[in-house]
């Protein structure tokens, strides 16, 4: 699946939090183990198995207290293990690092992104020159649209994204560059949206998605 599985390293504290557990476990440890982090914390974007297939393993080895959106908890049904439910604007303190809990709905209901720092997680809301499917369970190609605005204006340009899977050219970039060269950052009417991202686009691009994607406005 190409995921990206993150680690926050509070390095005053030593404790860490792991984005989104998934697939390999004992690597995640591993890094963990090496880097001297000790793992206090999950932070989930949303509850697809893709991104949470590795979260019971990890909270059998680990006291860990795992994060998500309420919303997402009520869409996902699945009973956790010490959970701590957040609405959009709460912050996660993980020891000195303080890291920003946004709503981000539109992949799935309770989607969320991580905002520390100059640095922001975004799961699968947002992807290099891309964004997350709004046709499966849950998802919301309206939402979606007034998602990725809010994040278009309200973070600053020099924001550094870093997305849940790796499906472009490479593996990070910045709210600015997304501005200019994401397609869907650059419409301005939502029901042309909602018909690019429902029934256009995947059937006129394909992965890894480039830099230019030809777009220079969209209305």
């Amino acid at each position: 699946m190409e995921n990206f599985i993150y680690l926050i390293h509070d390095q005053a504290s030593g404790r860490a939090a792991v984005v989104d557990p998934a697939w390999d476990v004992s690597a995640i440890q591993s890094l963990a183990n090496a880097e001297g982090m000790r793992i206090t914390d999950i932070l989930l974007t949303h509850s697809h198995h893709d991104h949470i297939n590795g979260v019971d393993e990890l909270l059998r080895d680990h006291d860990a207290e795992t994060h998500l959106l309420k919303p997402e908890a009520s869409f996902w049904g699945h009973p956790l293990v010490r959970p701590h439910l957040h609405h959009g604007g709460d912050a996660i303190q993980l020891g000195s690092t303080r890291i920003d809990v946004l709503h981000t709905p539109g992949h799935t209901p309770g989607s969320a992104c991580y905002h520390l720092g100059d640095d922001l997680i975004t799961g699968d809301t947002l992807f290099v020159f891309g964004c997350g499917r709004c046709d499966m369970k849950g998802g919301d190609p309206e939402a979606m649209f007034h998602t990725l605005r809010h994040l278009r204006e309200d973070l600053p340009p020099d924001t550094c994204i870093h997305p849940g899977h790796n499906y472009a050219e490479k593996t990070s970039t910045t709210m600015d560059e997304q501005a200019r060269c994401n397609p869907f950052m650059h419409f301005n009417e939502i029901d042309h949206f909602v018909r690019y991202r429902q029934h256009e686009h995947d059937r006129i691009r394909s992965t890894p998605y480039p830099r230019n994607a030809g777009i220079e406005s969209i209305s």
